[in-house]
């Protein structure tokens, strides 16, 4: 069984414990793993997302809905990869989570507006509510109605994409989780992060808009506060329905 993780991180530093954090709250040892950081390296245009037993895909500073003039080369390259991945993995249905960044390439790829002018979030933590389908749905089982996640996002899916099915919402961002087909998920909050992830990367984002840069310790202070474990779940529930999927 191989999982493929992939990561849009540039900073070195961000996508290493952003891939850390994936294996621990996934419970996934690093031989079980396949990663790629398109920063650095192409997705495969033949790849088949099927040889796969599931994919986790990571967040990133880039937006879908950026206009393609303030998309940087690299920006623009990894967008790309992603986007003509995506119709594959949704034709095979394979076992996808995408967090954050995830959420904006699914709905884009699926025909939902994507924007930033509605939905987006400050950094910190908010309250997660599952739907009826929620509810029933086996990646959130033994997660309560409610919950705390972390979330840092200029952009969000601004309607639910046709044949989606709304899995969990928020007060400011009403699409917080979402699934198509069986196997296709994607949160908006970070499923991998605690507090001493979102302190990393609100150093190391602090001049990339999200914030007022002097508000990064207060930002800092804030999130150490949350209890964000039950979001975590989110992840070892993944890698448990890959596993016994492909069993």
């Amino acid at each position: 069984m191989t999982f493929l993780i992939l990561q849009l991180r540039p900073e070195t530093e961000a996508a290493d414990d952003e891939f850390a954090a994936f294996l621990a709250r996934g419970r996934l040892a690093p031989g079980e793993v396949r990663r790629i950081r398109l920063d650095r390296e192409r997705l495969p245009a033949d790849l088949d997302p099927a040889a796969f037993t599931g994919i986790i895909v990571g967040g990133g500073p880039g937006c879908v809905s950026d206009p393609p003039e303030k998309k940087t080369p690299l920006e623009a390259r990894m967008e790309a990869d992603m986007l003509a991945l995506m119709p594959r993995v949704l034709a095979a249905d394979t076992p996808f989570l995408g967090c954050c960044y995830g959420m904006g390439i699914l709905g884009h790829v699926m025909g939902a507006p994507v924007g930033q002018g509605r939905y987006g979030e400050p950094v910190g933590g908010i309250d997660c509510t599952l739907t009826e389908a929620g509810r029933a749905d086996p990646l959130l089982r033994g997660i309560p109605d409610r919950f705390r996640a972390l979330v840092g996002h200029k952009e969000a899916v601004e309607a639910l994409p046709r044949g989606a099915v709304h899995l969990a919402a928020g007060e400011a961002c009403p699409f917080q989780m979402i699934r198509a087909g069986r196997h296709v998920y994607a949160t908006q909050f970070h499923p991998e992060s605690g507090p001493e992830n979102f302190a990393l990367r609100i150093r190391l984002y602090k001049d990339h808009g999200y914030f007022p840069p002097e508000e990064a310790e207060a930002l800092i202070a804030a999130v150490a506060r949350e209890d964000v474990r039950h979001s975590h779940r989110i992840l070892a529930n993944f890698v448990d329905l890959c596993r016994a999927k492909a069993a």
